[in-house]
């Protein structure tokens, strides 16, 4: 710790965690490193299937591949700590630590919201537009839609982690919290925070409605195209792509909005928590199940890379 005139500067943080060590609590962290397997093995073999089959190389896969990189990235840089804390019955972060966790963080959640906007721009075009649909959407601009994703995120992730630890922390060093997301981090401070909450609101209002208002409009419009379709089998195929896209934008902006976008007066530790593993754990396990169930052509790209293991074969014979 530090002085700084009468107040004890604190140098860490202690983050309280998502569980106890009650018979329930043990049971529910089983379930949460279940449900990080799943996310580590499930958006791994989705990158594997989109670079080893052909038939997925399209503009819809790539975005869907890097989703799946994006997802690892995030739940990996939150659950091995929380699991770590757990087991060994400490939380202690360094200010260092905490600042390089929201960075990381931040940047990740900013590149998703840009990314699933892209996603519905990409299906909008593909099922509004199908004849220059490889015109407009190119290999050289679907790389510059993920390049933009990753920059909006970077930035939006360093302004709030360098502006976040510059506040002074003293008094109590408890973050009640499973990891350092920047409300219950603000909490803590020991000076007024309501100019750089405001901020944050209006960062929120461009990194998450302004995507959503794009994945609104772009679905909407496609709703639209889908309906004067006169095959139904385009019908049918078109909505199961759209629908899977919804549910996981759904889920996705949902939590970040409720956490991002209500003022600090309204935020409970409990309620944070809980929403906050909807978007850190959930969701990135959730994303591949949702997409490769409900699509033939990743099922069929499964059961091809299946065929090529020789345990497979043999299991099979």
């Amino acid at each position: 710790m530090t002085w700084a005139g009468n107040q004890t500067l604190i140098s860490h943080f202690v983050l309280l965690g998502l569980f106890t060590h009650s018979p329930l609590h043990l049971f529910l962290f089983s379930i949460i490193m279940a449900m990080f397997l799943v996310a580590l093995s499930g958006n791994g073999l989705m990158i594997l299937l989109i670079f080893v089959d052909s038939r997925l190389h399209s503009p819809m896969y790539f975005f869907l591949s890097w989703l799946s990189l994006m997802d690892l990235m995030l739940i990996s840089t939150i659950v091995p700590r929380m699991a770590a804390d757990f087991l060994m019955g400490r939380g202690s972060i360094s200010f260092a630590g905490c600042g390089l966790q929201i960075l990381f963080f931040l940047t990740l959640l900013g590149d998703e919201c840009f990314l699933l906007a892209f996603m519905a721009y990409d299906r909008y075009v593909a099922i509004s537009n199908p004849l220059r649909y490889s015109v407009i959407m190119s290999r050289r601009v679907c790389w510059l839609m993920v390049a933009g994703s990753w920059l909006f995120g970077l930035v939006d992730g360093l302004i709030q982690a360098v502006f976040t630890l510059r506040f002074p922390y003293c008094g109590s060093q408890e973050i009640d919290h499973f990891f350092c997301e920047v409300p219950a981090v603000l909490k803590l401070a020991c000076a007024d925070t309501s100019l750089y909450e405001t901020m944050i609101y209006v960062c929120c209002v461009l990194m998450l409605l302004l995507p959503f208002s794009v994945i609104s409009a772009s679905y909407l419009r496609i709703l639209v195209a889908v309906l004067r379709m006169r095959s139904a089998e385009g019908r049918r195929k078109a909505f199961a792509t759209c629908s899977s896209h919804m549910i996981v934008v759904s889920l996705f902006y949902g939590a970040a909005m409720i956490t991002y976008m209500r003022p600090q007066a309204y935020h409970s530790s409990k309620q944070d928590k809980v929403v906050s593993a909807f978007y850190t754990m959930i969701t990135p396990m959730l994303n591949p199940l949702i997409y490769s169930l409900r699509n033939k052509e990743v099922t069929g790209a499964l059961r091809k890379l299946l065929g090529k293991c020789p345990c497979a074969g043999g299991a099979l014979g």
